[in-house]
């Protein structure tokens, strides 16, 4: 199948409220492009070199964000016009993107990533770290973010028990910041398992090589 019986094969699975990224990595600006015609505004973005390429080629309506891996002095390069980062990983990160956000007079929605994966590869917040980012986030740090959710990445495994408990988890602790402030994003799920992810309260997916085919990792 091609990129536009995929996408609307991927659509027709997602229950209302369910929000699309498409994960564009490595994949040309053309296909972005052909994607973003059928109707999609919301786009992901490993790397911020690639990013800081495809932003000027494309419409500047697009919801770009940034799901990858970020380190605080790539930070500046991407604060202008970022809608999301859902990689926050540290404490020190969400510094450096509120300062960076306030230079240009922007707040930068971002998501908490936890680490709920049994691999040691998978970044992310422990548990209580992220509860206590959390609660600094409530007493009025970091002033120029809005913290709208939650992202993690399940283990890369062919056991679907041990990715739906590794979801819960995530859910369950997103019900619990829920109850300090408002969340609005639970961000689980990727071409692999994003099913698995809806059931277990995802309401967003990441979802790239399942749209825009395998990728080529070779450029």
């Amino acid at each position: 199948m091609g990129i536009q019986e995929n996408y609307t094969a991927i659509k027709d699975q997602l229950p209302a409220g369910v929000q699309l990224v498409a994960v564009s990595k490595t994949h040309p600006v053309e296909a972005v492009q052909e994607v973003y015609d059928l109707g999609q505004k919301v786009f992901g973005e490993n790397k911020v070199q690639e990013l800081m390429e495809k932003y000027p080629l494309l419409p500047k309506d697009i919801e770009w964000h940034l799901i990858g891996h970020l380190q605080t002095n790539k930070v500046k390069y991407i604060a202008p016009f970022i809608d999301t980062i859902q990689s926050v990983d540290s404490e020190k990160l969400l510094a450096e993107i509120s300062k960076e956000a306030g230079k240009n007079d922007r707040t930068i929605k971002v998501l908490l990533q936890v680490k709920i994966a049994a691999e040691e590869s998978k970044f992310g917040l422990e548990i209580d770290e992220a509860k206590t980012l959390f609660q600094k986030y409530i007493d009025g740090e970091f002033s120029h973010v809005e913290i709208t959710g939650l992202m993690g990445m399940a283990t890369f495994t062919e056991d679907k028990d041990q990715v739906k408990e590794e979801f819960l988890i995530l859910k369950g602790l997103f019900d619990e910041l829920n109850q300090l402030k408002t969340l609005k994003t639970l961000s689980m799920g990727m071409s692999d398992d994003f099913p698995a992810a809806i059931e277990c309260g995802a309401n967003s997916v990441r979802v790239g090589s399942a749209i825009f085919g395998r990728r080529d990792y070779s450029k």
